[in-house]
């Protein structure tokens, strides 16, 4: 492949993590009662009772670019404060995204929402480009996340490992379910019917 094309695919692949486009929100999927099953089981320890929040698709000009479902305990999630219990989100992608690409992406999403200081922005996009993998269409990215602990990630129910830094799951799940989110019918759809 020549570089010019792989630099306009990486660009694209960056661009689509803009989260500048609407999402498809749906409403909760009967098999809501199967599909925790599917978690890692690390996900389902912390989670107890893995309940479905609810789900959504973001597009890009059109595109489909990941499938999104976002997890929570029995006792749900407050739309308020979303991260300050457990919750897993899963990202399922629909098309092809280097791991560098991702990781750049949320940092900029990170830094936008104000989340952190220079330093420990740093420390995260660090981390997320050692963690991230490149990904392909039908893989699934689940991350979890423990109030006042580690973020862990894992991808297609195998552990890729975690980021400890206490700070980082709010800044990192708040590129989704922060109220400043550049993609609000994303955050609606996956905050299911507590966000209204």
């Amino acid at each position: 492949m020549s570089t010019a094309r792989a630099a306009v695919i990486a660009a694209t692949a960056a661009a689509a993590l803009a989260l500048t486009q609407p999402a498809t929100a749906r409403s909760v999927s009967p098999l809501a009662e199967v599909l925790p099953k599917a978690l890692p089981e690390a996900a389902r320890a912390v989670l107890g009772s893995p309940r479905l929040a609810g789900e959504g698709t973001l597009r890009w000009f059109g595109f489909r670019v990941y499938d999104a479902r976002l997890w929570s305990g029995a006792p749900g999630l407050d739309p308020r404060a979303p991260t300050e219990r457990p919750l897993a989100l899963e990202l399922r992608y629909a098309r092809s995204l280097s791991g560098a690409a991702i990781a750049e992406r949320s940092a900029q999403e990170i830094e936008r929402l104000g989340h952190g200081d220079p330093q420990a922005r740093s420390r995260w996009l660090d981390a997320m480009r050692a963690l991230f993998p490149d990904v392909n269409d039908g893989d699934r990215i689940v991350g979890l996340h423990e109030p006042g602990g580690s973020t862990r990630f894992f991808l297609n129910g195998a552990a890729l490992g975690e980021i400890a830094d206490p700070g980082f799951g709010p800044a990192f799940f708040g590129i989704w379910l922060d109220p400043s989110t550049a993609a609000p019918e994303l955050r609606n759809a996956l905050l299911g019917p507590t966000a209204r």
